[in-house]
């Protein structure tokens, strides 16, 4: 069962790579990508909204949420699963980022991504359809740059999700529900 959902998985990238290639998009990619780089663009705007009153408690929830993300997927599944990137299986692919060193399983840039812009969402859908945006575009960038297998990124993306509305509701229920009794 796992081979034939990595063959798909490969079909899928494969595909990416025959249509989707583009000098542009080849230089557009990676920066998206960046913006996902350990999280740091959500973590820094999670900090912003901490310094604004009005959004300081989605700034919060976020920082926390993120936290849960990062100990869920670095330093649990990853590590557990230890799936191989597919970069590492087929060498033969032109990379245009540095090949990561960590495992596959799940996409952390979609975990933090998702589950920061479903935070936002849920705060003010005005500002959160554009975090969405973001967060989708951030973990196609990690399918178009062969990094991580569609199977990883889609598990990050549910991943970070339920983390986002977790957060939102246990940081609601639990810390600041008990600071107004």
């Amino acid at each position: 069962m796992f081979e034939a959902i990595q063959q798909i998985d490969f079909q899928i990238l494969d595909w990416i790579q025959q249509n989707m290639r583009t000098p542009w998009l080849d230089w557009l990619m990676p920066k998206i990508t960046f913006l996902g780089e350990a999280g740091l663009f959500w973590i820094l705007l999670a900090i912003l909204f901490l310094l604004w009153k009005p959004r300081r408690r989605c700034g919060m929830k976020m920082l926390a949420g993120l936290a849960g993300g990062f100990l869920l997927w670095s330093v649990g599944l990853k590590k557990l699963i230890a799936r191989p990137r597919p970069c590492w299986i087929n060498e033969g692919m032109e990379m245009l980022i540095r090949i990561p060193r960590d495992f596959s399983f799940p996409s952390g840039h979609s975990v933090a991504g998702f589950t920061a812009a479903v935070i936002i969402f849920r705060h003010n859908r005005r500002w959160g359809i554009p975090a969405l945006i973001l967060a989708a575009l951030i973990a196609f960038s990690r399918l178009y740059l062969y990094v991580h297998f569609p199977t990883d990124v889609l598990a990050g993306i549910l991943i970070g999700i339920l983390t986002g509305i977790a957060a939102d509701v246990l940081i609601d229920r639990f810390i600041i529900n008990r600071k107004s009794s």
